[in-house]
């Protein structure tokens, strides 16, 4: 009996050592699935990471931060309609409620890196490491996907991000915003 159960446990300890696919990662109750990032262009000030986390607890926990050796800062962003502006939010905190999933994806909730120190190449990853108040810090590999995907890498249909002119409109009368898209997509290019 001694030696199933030292064989199982041995069994256990190898499997959880094993290393995590690209875009997840978990420690504790926490859970991130499906890590990843748009490519960038050439000369990028910023990019965006996407994520799921999986909160498997039983009690709240709490995404206080975020950082990536790629960029010299990362921030939680959200976007939140203001009147007649779709504007872009720094957020200080996101709650990750006990046993819910939050979904961080293209027009909600995202990681803004800021001050990229190279652009995001297609078919690369970054190191991208999220705090939690309770789980502490858990490191994730991001996969970076095409310039205009929709969707993460490893999704079967990754297409091309469409705009909603009325929503574009939006955004560009944000100032902030326009001075990060003209930073971006600089005229002429």
């Amino acid at each position: 009996m001694n030696r199933i159960k030292g064989t199982v446990l041995a069994l256990a300890m190898s499997v959880a050592a094993l290393p995590a696919l690209a875009g997840d990662a978990r420690l504790g109750d926490i859970e991130i699935k499906a890590a990843w990032a748009r490519a960038t262009p050439p000369r990028p000030p910023v990019g965006g990471a996407y994520l799921t986390i999986v909160n498997a607890g039983a009690a709240t926990d709490n995404l206080v931060g975020a950082s990536s050796p790629a960029c010299q800062s990362a921030e939680l962003h959200t976007h939140m309609s203001q009147g007649d502006t779709m504007r872009m939010i720094a957020l200080s905190s996101v709650e990750i409620p006990a046993g819910r999933t939050i979904e961080f994806a293209p027009g909600g909730m995202h990681v803004m890196l800021m001050g990229l120190k190279a652009p995001l190449k297609e078919g690369t990853t970054i190191p991208l490491t999220l705090e939690f108040t309770q789980a502490g810090k858990i490191t994730v590999q991001v996969d970076v996907a095409a310039v205009g995907a929709a969707v993460g890498a490893a999704a079967p249909a990754a297409a091309p991000m469409m705009h909603d002119p009325a929503m574009h409109q939006q955004h560009m009368q944000d100032p902030e915003h326009r001075k990060m898209h003209d930073a971006m997509h600089p005229a002429g290019k």
